[in-house]
């Protein structure tokens, strides 16, 4: 859609490189806003008192003036759908731009048990041990790479994008709740 994407963080290099590794690699640039710290952040009005910063998107246009900002929790997925809405009221042409699909996505699976999670999301990565230790065997859609994923995992939790969702033959799961997976599972 004619747009590039840049990540920042007010983490130093070598944090983000072994961040980007762990998620197996990462498809756009990520930037280190560490020295001096939080600077840009700053400028951003999303550096916090702790010398954190919020988890924030910008879109910016050619011409250098911020068009879209979204702040959010820091445990919250961004609504892909609205930054594409975004970048097509901000460039028109860029919806003629988007790639076509020819046929009808396929269908999300069902029974048994189906983790909706991103790559990135920690309580996913908590998720994958504690499940093979129980010795539960599932089903992993990432919702962003699979059609209609992150559409289902927000209807099911009232519009927020909740990681891990679990689909337990029927029974929804939101986030890596323990008490509320050995219960739906049947497992100690």
């Amino acid at each position: 859609m004619n747009a590039q994407v840049l990540g920042i963080s007010v983490d130093h290099v070598p944090c983000l490189q072994a961040w980007a590794e762990s998620l197996g690699g990462i498809g756009f640039p990520l930037l280190s806003d560490f020295w001096p710290h939080g600077a840009v952040a700053e400028k951003y009005g999303v550096l916090r008192h702790d010398g954190k910063s919020e988890r924030a998107i910008f879109i910016i246009d050619k011409t250098g003036v911020i068009r879209y900002i979204d702040i959010h929790d820091i445990d919250d997925q961004p609504y892909n759908e609205a930054l594409r809405i975004a970048l097509r009221q901000i460039d028109p042409d860029a919806a003629s731009r988007e790639p076509k699909s020819l046929a009808p996505p396929a269908p999300l699976p069902r029974g048994g048990v189906v983790m909706y999670c991103t790559p990135w999301c920690t309580d996913c990565h908590n998720a994958y041990p504690w499940l093979k230790e129980k010795g539960v065997k599932y089903t992993e859609v990432d919702i962003y790479s699979t059609p209609g994923a992150e559409e289902q995992v927000r209807e099911w939790n009232q519009g927020k994008l909740i990681t891990p969702t679990f689909d337990i033959d029927g029974w929804i799961v939101s986030d890596f709740d323990e008490p509320a997976l050995r219960k739906a599972l049947k497992v100690v």
